[in-house]
């Protein structure tokens, strides 16, 4: 039995699916549509939208998989594809709104976070306002600098910094609530 590396593997299915191999891009496709689901969900809390989303945005990695140098991840690449079309989308669905709503900030202790669930924090995540939500997952979750992040959405560096300011402090507060209501404090 011969061991194919999985680099070496994944470049022949790239190089395949540039030549527009249907079945090196269903390969492709079922390698990443389950990490690129979660990406957009990070941006949309319907899971139908982001299933539509997803969809979309590997037709424009079909689409412009020549455009793929092989220069960097390839996956990195998918996911930039990914949170742009939700950007779009969202701004498209006039979704994308920075806001300057203050929340109180409250100075209680956050309990330990290895007792809450994924599904908690996404939920916390999925009710955060669009603003600070998509500065938010772009900063903290994607890894993008805030110099990134002002010409992705065409705002200041400082309007960034600001919205994921005021989502940490929106997520810090409404954490310490949840965990009041789920201890029958309030």
């Amino acid at each position: 039995m011969k061991i194919i590396s999985l680099h070496t593997s994944q470049a022949n299915l790239i190089k395949k699916a540039q030549k527009q191999n249907r079945e090196a891009q269903k390969q492709l496709f079922e390698m990443y549509s389950p990490k690129m689901l979660g990406v957009c969900r990070q941006y949309v809390k319907d899971l139908h939208h982001a299933e539509e989303l997803m969809l979309s945005g590997f037709l424009k990695v079909f689409t412009n998989i020549k455009a793929f140098k092989n220069e960097g991840s390839f996956e990195g690449w998918i996911r930039r594809i990914m949170v742009n079309t939700c950007i779009s989308y969202l701004r498209k669905k006039n979704l994308l709104v920075l806001t300057d709503e203050e929340y109180v900030f409250s100075e209680a202790s956050i309990e330990n976070m290895e007792n809450t669930s994924v599904e908690d924090i996404q939920n916390l995540i999925d009710k955060l306002p669009e603003g600070y939500k998509i500065v938010f997952n772009l900063y903290a979750i994607e890894g993008y600098k805030h110099s990134e992040i002002a010409k992705k959405l065409n705002i200041s560096e400082s309007t960034s910094k600001s919205q994921l300011f005021k989502a940490r402090k929106w997520l810090q507060t409404n954490y310490i609530k949840m965990n009041e209501v789920s201890h029958g404090r309030k």
